[in-house]
């Protein structure tokens, strides 16, 4: 298994300091409403606040706004969780909210620019992120690629994959997370994790000029 340094914010302060306030305590405040948590859903939340945290995190480089953007996502899970149950994932229906629910905050801050659609980060939004994000993500890759281009060629070259790849990209290399834990936090399959995984290291490989055989996939 790759192994990756452990995961700090800006201010060197341990993952461990990424929690929440109550749902429930969050929307009782609401005059009004007097909401009372389903178990699976406080089961959900406590299994994937801490990856969707650090995600928000990484791509907003601010973790005041990363709590209030995924406090937003589950209160809307929590107001909507009924429909969201008849998904076929709840995992992945989480997954493409927080993501949209990010590049929104990005855009009124002014952090990306405007686009017709919130299907998919762009190019120069994700640049920026990736600009923001670990540093595992650099060294990973050189040790892999034998890279020696700029941070920023890699971080370009990453920037320009297709959703997927980069999403796994980012759990994988930048948070660390194995390849169980991407694929329950996108709702998707392993399996799909791992062909996203090889599709985005031969593409990184093709855009710096490096050569990458079939199968050249590091171990876990």
């Amino acid at each position: 298994m790759t192994n990756f340094p452990p995961y700090e914010d800006s201010d060197g302060a341990s993952e461990m300091q990424f929690t929440l306030p109550s749902t429930a305590v969050e929307l009782n405040a609401l005059h009004g409403v007097h909401y009372v948590m389903p178990p699976d859903l406080e089961a959900f939340i406590d299994l994937y606040t801490r990856p969707h945290l650090r995600y928000a995190h990484t791509m907003l480089g601010d973790k005041q706004a990363a709590k209030a953007v995924v406090q937003r996502c589950y209160s809307h899970l929590a107001l909507n969780w009924a429909v969201v149950l008849k998904e076929e994932s709840p995992e992945a229906y989480a997954w493409r909210l927080l993501k949209q629910r990010v590049e929104l905050h990005l855009r009124i801050t002014g952090s990306a620019p405007s686009r017709t659609t919130t299907a998919y980060a762009s190019p120069d939004m994700r640049t920026v992120a990736m600009q923001r994000a670990a540093r595992a993500t650099l060294e990973a890759l050189r040790r892999q690629f034998e890279v020696m281009e700029s941070a920023l060629g890699l971080y370009t070259a990453i920037a320009t994959l297709p959703e997927r790849q980069y999403d796994v990209i980012v759990l994988h290399y930048v948070l660390g997370y194995p390849t169980e834990q991407v694929a329950n936090i996108m709702g998707i399959k392993p399996d799909t994790v791992r062909g996203h995984r090889r599709s985005a290291r031969e593409r990184i490989a093709s855009k710096l000029g490096l050569n990458v055989t079939a199968g050249d996939e590091e171990k876990e």
